[in-house]
């Protein structure tokens, strides 16, 4: 049974008509007082509650029935409605523990969306399986370990894939964020349809609507034909927004509308469109200490932090790290042609006693660098040492450029341009060494005008 408490009978029926059709039972109440004896004695799946119950419009009213709520009921999920559109009381309402915050008029769709994904994430318990049991219910193929934290993570993974909820994905660089998106995506009811990946922190203010919203001919100078957005190429499936704590706060606003209201504008083209995808975030960053210092707006974290997960750092869980080296060998084997490739125990134990601070892909790099240096089959500790000591990462004997002498986007320019040359123009080889993909060297390359005959590897 679902409550809906609002003053104004219209919306009590409209929504109540709107929920009914979906084979819900609704009850309403239009005060506090009645609302609370629903709660208490019939005890509702879910609340939609008003903020406002008269004249006065500053939402006292519902966030104190709210704070009621809590006290006598954790748990259970509250969406919140106001026809004041007022982002700052609706953020007010999260930190007391709303789930959702929608705004009059609503979109009926993403009405129904947010009931269902905040019933089915109630419904669903978490029960720790193993690796094995894991595997046979979900989709985890590309995900390696068995460390208790990250078989947490993915029961999680499994439980919320089905639903709608937006999910933000924190952790340090190299932890495997991008794999959890994929993974999310890939256990969901829209594997069948795109997963588009943004890298945030590589648009600019300027060109961010272009390419989230796409434009017409003629928008701009440069605007030749028309471009699809990233949001309508992901529409029906997922987006990833990876490095969200990067993005300019005049994109944080036209982000968020989207996020809200699931509409946006071709630019160029002052028809709306609608779009329903799924979206999933990620960022190295600690994005509650963006928020207080204002650098990260509040009302765009509540929107895209409906379910945290937070992954470790590779040195907390160092039982994986020769599970992911025997994974890593076993690639390369193949890509390089060298079938009888291995790695010494006594290697394997010296390596889960690294630190590790670029963690999973300064784990991939090192072992990757150490197969095309090692003319050797199996692999040992000098082998390791000596390209550890090559490291980008182990930057304490690194000299860097003085303070203001050169800047970040300078001294990337000139790392390409250096791994070009010393491996003479071979993609894989310069990109492994700077520990990036081949499709992050070649928008590097891109990016930075950098002229290039690449050579075969």
């Amino acid at each position: 049974m679902i409550l809906i408490v609002d003053d104004d009978l219209a919306v009590r029926t409209s929504l109540s008509l709107l929920l009914q059709r979906t084979g819900k039972e609704v009850v309403t109440s239009d005060n506090a007082m009645q609302a609370f004896e629903v709660i208490a004695t019939r005890k509702p799946e879910l609340v939609i509650l008003d903020l406002n119950f008269s004249i006065d419009t500053s939402g006292t009213e519902g966030l104190s029935l709210l704070q009621k709520i809590r006290t006598f009921d954790s748990v259970v999920p509250v969406i919140l409605i106001t026809g004041w559109a007022s982002i700052e009381l609706a953020v007010r309402g999260m930190k007391l523990g709303a789930n959702d915050f929608i705004n009059k008029p609503w979109d009926n769709d993403y009405v129904l969306q947010s009931v269902e994904t905040l019933l089915q994430l109630k419904e669903k318990k978490t029960v720790l399986r193993n690796r094995k049991e894991l595997d046979k219910k979900y989709s985890f193929k590309q995900i390696i370990g068995e460390d208790t934290s990250l078989l947490s993570i993915l029961e999680t993974i499994g439980r919320v894939a089905s639903t709608n909820a937006s999910i933000l994905i924190t952790g340090e660089s190299g932890t495997g964020k991008e794999l959890i998106a994929e993974a999310i995506h890939e256990n969901s009811n829209r594997l069948n349809k795109p997963f588009v990946k943004v890298n945030l922190g590589g648009i600019s203010s300027s060109l961010f609507e272009s390419e989230m919203f796409g434009h017409v001919r003629g928008a701009f100078t440069d605007a030749r034909f028309d471009r699809m957005g990233r949001f309508e190429m992901a529409n029906k499936g997922t987006i990833f927004l990876d490095e969200i704590g990067d993005l300019e706060a005049s994109s944080q606003v036209k982000l968020l509308r989207v996020l809200q209201d699931r509409t946006y504008e071709v630019l160029g083209s002052s028809r709306t469109k609608t779009v329903d995808t799924r979206v999933v975030c990620a960022t190295n960053r600690n994005l509650n200490e963006m928020v207080a210092s204002g650098l990260f707006r509040e009302d765009l974290l509540y929107r895209i932090n409906l379910i945290n997960i937070h992954l470790p750092a590779l040195r907390e869980r160092p039982s994986d790290i020769p599970l992911l080296v025997n994974f890593f060998i076993d690639n390369l084997k193949e890509i390089y042609g060298r079938p009888d490739l291995s790695v010494a125990a006594h290697s394997l134990r010296w390596l889960q006693q690294l630190p590790l601070p670029g963690n999973i892909r300064q784990l991939k790099n090192l072992v990757e660098r150490t197969v095309l240096i090692s003319t050797k089959s199996e692999l040992g500790i000098d082998d390791f040492q000596s390209q550890l000591n090559l490291s980008p990462l182990k930057n304490d004997k690194v000299k860097l450029p003085g303070v203001g002498t050169m800047t970040l986007e300078q001294m990337e320019a000139e790392m390409v341009k250096q791994a070009m040359n010393f491996h003479k123009n071979r993609i894989t080889k310069a990109a492994a060494s700077l520990g990036i993909t081949r499709n992050a060297l070649y928008r590097r390359l891109e990016k930075h005008q950098i002229p290039f005959n690449e050579t075969e590897d």
